[in-house]
Order: C-alpha cells, then structure tokens, then sequence
C-alpha cells in the first residue's frame, strides 16, 4: 500500500524549481497559478535565495504549487492510486489537492492568503521554531512547557519541534531537555502551530468560507489526530484549526502502519518526512521526489505498491 504525502514549510531550498519547470508544459501551469494569485512562483523557485523564499507569504503557495507539479509530473491520481495522502503543516493543503477535496486552483488560493495571514501574525511578535533531535518525547514536551514553549510538531521518530519567542528559543538552546543532542533552528519565520497564530485562523476561515469543497476521493490523514477524514467539509475545518494547533505527524505515521503501508513517496522537495519515515516505519520503502530524475524509481515504486 503507497502513501503520498507533501512537505512543509522548510523543505524549501533556493533554486530547486528549476528541474521541475523544465518538464512539457510545467513553465505554463506554474505562470498561470502564478498570474491567478498575484506572486511569481517561478522567480521564487528558481531565482530566489534562502531569505526570500523563508518569507512566510512566499514559501507556502511556493511548496504546494511544487507538490501538485511533482505528483502531476507522475501521472493523474487514477494512475498513482495511493492508498492514503498526507501532508506536513502545509503540505496538508497539497493533499487535499490530491483528494479531490480542492481543485488546484483552490489549493493555490487558499494557500497564498493563508501564507499572507500567518506571515501578518508573525510580524505581531518576533518568533520561530526549533527542531529537538534525540529525547523522550515526555521529557521533552513537559521541559519546553516550563520553558513558555509549544510542542508545535511531534514528528514522531523521536523528533519534536518546540516553537515560540526568540528570547524563548534561545533559552532552549542553552537548556536543552535531557537527552536531546542538538537543536536546530528552522527555516521558517513565526511560532506556527502555536497561539501565536491566532489572527490567522480568523483570516484564514473567512478565505475557506468562499470555497466548496468535495468529499475526499482518497483516504485523507489529518495532522490534528492522525485520523483519516471522510468529508471535504471536515477537512477546510481541520485544514483553517491546524494553523494554530500542533501537527501530530506522529499519529499520522501510526495511522499509515494500521493502513498497511509499504511504500512510502513524497513530493517535492521532498527529504525530510522521507526521513522520518525510515526511522518510524523499519520495512517501508522510500522514496523522495526531490528532481525529475528521480521519478523513474517513483513509478517503479507505484507499479510495485498501489492499490
């Protein structure tokens, strides 16, 4: 059984558009999402550097537009026949555009004005998040809790990303939970997943009231609880709550296991939740769609695994 799943915001590296936008008609999708949510997804995907496509507002509609071209870029979702999608943060707006629950078109505007309101959010407190790498989960939640820290990503495979003031994270990176071997700051620029992401889920359910969405013609895992979600009018709920609410991919990866999961793909830039996998699911095969040269294996992997 294959699972596709989408990253989230991090993933994202200067310049690696470029390979995607070299595929038959990619260059003229992209410029139509780009014209139809008023940024320029190729200048960032190709042009960009770190700092640019770090803007909250950038990376977001920057990554699912990378996600939904990289899947297409391995044939329509009948020939794909995940049995499950999945997303991280993010990501979970590209695998609502794999079910079915929104047309692209509706993916990329949703995330362009929920990227715009979490970077306002943002802007209101300076803060930002940290990778825990090693630890008990349990020690680690309960220390970065005495800190003022939110546990906002409990990414299972003994990873946890503690999220919060500046002031508070660097406290962090001097009094790290026992056992935890590093922290690592990541490439994103506010506390997501947490309180102060508040404002946005304002904005962001104004943005959702406008769209219809259709029931998931996949099994659709949420990050609220790692369970699969059967309507599409659950999803747009769980998919504007998530912003300010921490993402279990812990759970999800549980899910996957009860699923039966075998392979494992995910979108590009794919790597990181291809990571985690390998640590949490021993047996499962991987693969990370990070450039066109790697689809090939992508479909050796499908003709192997899917439904």
């Amino acid at each position: 059984m294959l699972v596709l799943v989408a990253p989230g915001q991090g993933a994202q590296t200067p310049g690696f558009l470029t390979p995607w936008l070299e595929l038959p008609g990619a260059a003229d999708r992209v410029a139509a999402w780009s014209d139809a949510i008023g940024l320029d997804l190729a200048h960032y995907g190709t042009q960009a550097d770190a700092d640019a496509i770090r803007d909250t507002s950038v990376a977001q509609p920057l990554l699912v537009a990378a996600g939904i071209l990289s899947a297409s870029a391995l044939g329509d979702m009948a020939t794909i026949a995940p049995g499950a999608v999945a997303g991280h943060s993010v990501g979970e707006i590209t695998a609502a555009a794999f079910a079915g629950v929104l047309d692209e078109a509706a993916a990329l505007t949703l995330v362009r004005k929920r990227g715009l309101a979490m970077a306002d959010a943002a802007a209101i407190t300076e803060t930002g998040m940290s990778a825990l790498l090693g630890g008990d989960p349990e020690v680690s939640v309960a220390h970065l809790e005495k800190l003022g820290l939110t546990p906002a990503n409990v990414n299972g495979a003994g990873q946890i990303v503690a999220a919060g003031t500046l002031e508070q994270l660097a406290v962090l990176n001097e009094d790290k939970p026992e056992g935890v071997r590093k922290v690592v700051p990541l490439k994103v620029a506010g506390a997501f997943h947490t309180h102060h992401m508040a404002p946005a889920v304002d904005a962001l359910a104004k943005a959702a009231a406008d769209l219809t969405p259709a029931d998931p013609t996949l099994t659709y895992v949420s990050n609220k609880d790692g369970q699969t979600v059967a309507t599409g009018a659950e999803v747009l709920e769980r998919l504007v709550g998530q912003v300010a609410n921490p993402v279990r991919w812990d759970l999800c990866m549980e899910t996957f296991k009860e699923l039966g999961v075998t392979a494992f793909i995910e979108v590009s830039p794919g790597g990181t939740l291809v990571g985690l996998a390998k640590r949490a699911l021993p047996g499962v095969k991987t693969l990370a769609l990070k450039t066109p040269d790697d689809l090939d294996a992508a479909r050796e992997l499908i003709a192997e695994h899917s439904a």
